[in-house]
């Protein structure tokens, strides 16, 4: 007979999400449980990407990407500074490289605007001489308000504040299965120690499973569980720092937004991510890859060391839309959409999910008390 709780809200998934979701709702006072599948927290998409507050420039006006990076990002920020999270506002160039690219620029600006982004200007290329020396590029769009954030200290502070508040979090933990009962869902968790827990209030920010997740509850109806795809992206670093002050992106590709210089806190160099389809989760770069990335760099730095990239580390993005496919939104479902009382899912939360961290637990905890 398996031990039974139950436990008035719970969230499945210990990224960025989960834990800023788990910290909101002990903010409101309710109790607390959060399930990690693994012994650590943000152990896959939350650790393994560029580190980047984004500013909300790219994404379609009026989706939930625009309108939760531009709030989240306004928040984190905030944040950041009020709990002396690591981070720095160092601002961001996208780089055109040919005259197709310029014209792109106008498109972009006119995107960023419409989503409400502060900071943003054409620069030319005499400017962006002053501005980067080792820079090649016939004119960029700057934005002021982009940044870099440490995300494991920022992972690690949201979870002392909701711990703070009450919350619990249970590593080791993954979901078995589940069930819709009457009183909410029923799920049977962990592997060497099983345990039964039912709870009213159901954070499904599983990440990379959350679509899988669904797939293990007797009814949640089928109809309501989309494709998800696994847009694995690689990076590249160089043993040496590179010559910039400012994030370098090129103008954005299908599936990403191209393999861009980011620094980290240290000022250290990397580069990516590239785009590559994988259907299983596996981490290891190719170092063959290399190739294209030094391709990819030298178009706007051409004077980038060749033959000294080194592997770095890659992450997989959850995306709902596949190879040549229009980008989806971010999607939450809760019953007004799928009919399961309590329950709230978190779908093809990839980027821009950490900027946006704190703006999708506010929208969670807002569908929760609706």
């Amino acid at each position: 007979m398996l031990e039974q709780y139950h436990v008035d809200c719970v969230v499945i998934g210990g990224g960025v999400v989960g834990i800023a979701t788990a910290r909101q709702l002990a903010m409101e006072g309710r109790e607390v449980w959060l399930l990690e599948a693994t012994s650590e927290l943000g152990s896959e998409t939350s650790s393994r990407n560029s580190e980047v507050i984004h500013a909300g420039i790219y994404y379609p006006t009026h989706s939930l990407k625009a309108k939760l990076c531009v709030e989240g990002r306004r928040k984190l920020y905030q944040y950041c500074v009020q709990q002396n999270v690591p981070h720095k506002k160092c601002g961001k160039l996208i780089v055109a490289t040919n005259s197709e690219q310029v014209a792109e620029l106008d498109q972009i600006l006119a995107k960023g605007r419409a989503n409400q982004v502060e900071g943003l200007e054409i620069i030319e290329a005499l400017q962006l001489k002053k501005l980067e020396p080792e820079l090649t590029a016939l004119a960029a769009i700057r934005s002021s308000v982009t940044g870099i954030v440490d995300s494991h200290a920022l992972m690690q502070q949201l979870k002392n504040d909701a711990e703070q508040l009450g919350a619990h979090f249970v590593f080791n933990s993954p979901v078995v299965e589940g069930k819709v009962v009457d009183s909410g869902i029923e799920f049977v968790v962990g592997q060497l120690e099983p345990f039964r827990l039912i709870a009213n209030t159901i954070v499904n920010s599983a990440g990379l499973d959350a679509v899988s997740l669904l797939s293990k509850i007797k009814g949640f109806p089928r109809e309501h569980i989309p494709t998800m795809y696994m847009a694995k992206g690689n990076y590249f670093s160089l043993p040496s720092k590179a010559p910039f002050k400012h994030l370098i992106y090129p103008v954005p590709e299908p599936g990403g937004l191209g393999v861009h210089l980011t620094l980290d806190l240290a000022g250290q160099a990397r580069f990516g991510p590239d785009v590559e389809w994988v259907t299983e989760k596996h981490y290891s770069v190719d170092e063959s890859r290399k190739n294209g990335f030094e391709d990819a760099i030298a178009r706007y730095w051409t004077s980038v060391p060749m033959g000294r990239l080194q592997p770095a580390y890659a992450g997989i993005r959850p995306k709902l839309s596949g190879p040549g496919e229009h980008s989806e939104d971010f999607l939450i479902q809760d019953a007004s959409v799928h009919g399961v009382p309590g329950l709230v899912n978190l779908l093809g939360i990839e980027s821009p999910g950490l900027t946006s961290c704190l703006s999708i637990a506010d929208y969670v905890t807002a569908c929760i008390n609706t």
